[in-house]
C-alpha cells in the first residue's frame, strides 16, 4: 500500500466519520478491493477502524482518534487557494496537492469545508469551456511554481523560436491557457501554452519581482489588447437607464471608455459618448442589445442600418 494514499484514507475517515468503499474508492481513485486491502492493512498497523454493517455503514474510526499527520507542506497550502478549480488543478498536474491540502483542511476544521462546499458555489461560465489542456502545460506549470527558468521552443507569428522564459504565472482564459513570463529583453509577455512545441524546466532558478502583480498585470494587458480591436467609433446618444447597464450590456472596456467621453446630460436626460466599436457589424449587432435607450447619430450608415432594424422589429409587434 502507498504511504501517501494510506494517509489520504486515513484523513477522509477523520475529516468524515463515515464513509463507504464505494466512496473512498472515488475519492481515492483506485478500485473498492484496494480500499478494503488498504483498510485491513491499516488496522494491522494498529490504526483503529472498524466497519459498520447495513445500509448507514462503511468504515470509520474509533471515536476521539485523531491522527497528527495534518501539517500542510508549500505545495500544499499554494494549491489549497486553487481548490475550488478542480479542472485546472488537474490539467497542470497539481490535483494530488490540493486533495491532500483539503483533507489536511478538513482533518483540523471537521465539518466546517463540508458546511462551505454546501453553501458556496464558483462557476464562471463566460471564462471556462471544455478544451483539452495543452500536453506541456504540467511542464509550464512546474517551472511556474518552482521558480525555474522555462526553455523551449514557441510559435508566434514570426516563426518558430527558442526562448529563455522567467515563468510569473498562469492564466487561464474562455479554455486558454496563457503564460506570463519575462522574456530576454527584460519585458514581461503573455504566451499561449499551446503553442509551445517544446518546454523544460531547467535547473536554473530565477528571482521573482515581488512588486510583481499578475492579476493587475493581466487585467491591464487585456484592456489594452482589447482596445487596439476596437478600431471605430460611434457617437451615441444614451437613456439613462442604457447608462447604468452599459457595462453589463456591452464589452467592459468599451462601455467604460464610452462613457469616459459622456457629455452633460440634454432636456431628457440623455448624454452623447463616443462608442468604440470592432467594426460596424459588430458595433450594429452591440446596439442592437440597447434597443430604444439608444440612438445612433453617426455614422449615418450604421443610423440607417439601425432605423431599418427598428422598423422591421416595431412591423413585427403590430
Amino acid at each position: 500500500m502507498r504511504a501517501s494514499r494510506a494517509i489520504a484514507l486515513l484523513l477522509l475517515l477523520q475529516a468524515r466519520r463515515t464513509m463507504t468503499a464505494a466512496e473512498l474508492a472515488a475519492e481515492l481513485e483506485v478500485s473498492e478491493r484496494t480500499v478494503q486491502r488498504d483498510v485491513a492493512a491499516l488496522v494491522e498497523a494498529g490504526v483503529p477502524v472498524y466497519a459498520d454493517r447495513g445500509r448507514a455503514g462503511g468504515y470509520r474510526l474509533v471515536d476521539g482518534y485523531r491522527t497528527r499527520l495534518t501539517g500542510l507542506e508549500r505545495a500544499e497550502a499554494e494549491v489549497l487557494h486553487l481548490a475550488a478549480l478542480p479542472g485546472p488543478l488537474r490539467d497542470m498536474g497539481l490535483a494530488g496537492h490540493a486533495l491532500a491540502a483539503r483533507l489536511k483542511v478538513a482533518a483540523v476544521l471537521g465539518d466546517a469545508p463540508a458546511g462551505a462546499v454546501r453553501r458556496f458555489h464558483l462557476d464562471a461560465p463566460a471564462w471556462f469551456r471544455e478544451t483539452e489542456p495543452p500536453p506541456l502545460l504540467p511542464e509550464v506549470s512546474r517551472a511556474v511554481w518552482e521558480e525555474r527558468v522555462l526553455h523551449g521552443r514557441y510559435a508566434a507569428r514570426g516563426g518558430t523560436r527558442e526562448r529563455r522564459l522567467e515563468p510569473y504565472g498562469l492564466v487561464l482564459k474562455a479554455g486558454q491557457w496563457y503564460l506570463v513570463a519575462r522574456g530576454a529583453s527584460g519585458r514581461v509577455g503573455t504566451y499561449r501554452v499551446d503553442r509551445f512545441e517544446t518546454a523544460e524546466a531547467g535547473d536554473e532558478r530565477f528571482e521573482r519581482d515581488p512588486e510583481f502583480d499578475l492579476a493587475g498585470h493581466w487585467a491591464a494587458a487585456a484592456r489594452e489588447f482589447t482596445r487596439a480591436l476596437l478600431r471605430e467609433r460611434a457617437a451615441v446618444r444614451l437613456s439613462p437607464l442604457a447608462v447604468e447597464n452599459l457595462a453589463v450590456l456591452l464589452e467592459a472596456t468599451a462601455a467604460a471608455d464610452a462613457l469616459a467621453t459622456a457629455g452633460p446630460p440634454d432636456a431628457e436626460g440623455w448624454v452623447t459618448v463616443t462608442l468604440p466599436v470592432e467594426d460596424w457589424d459588430i458595433g450594429y449587432l452591440e446596439l442592437l442589445r440597447l434597443g430604444p435607450e439608444a440612438e445612433v447619430i453617426r455614422p449615418p450608415e450604421l443610423r440607417a442600418r439601425l432605423a431599418e432594424a427598428t422598423r422591421r422589429a416595431a412591423a413585427r409587434y403590430t
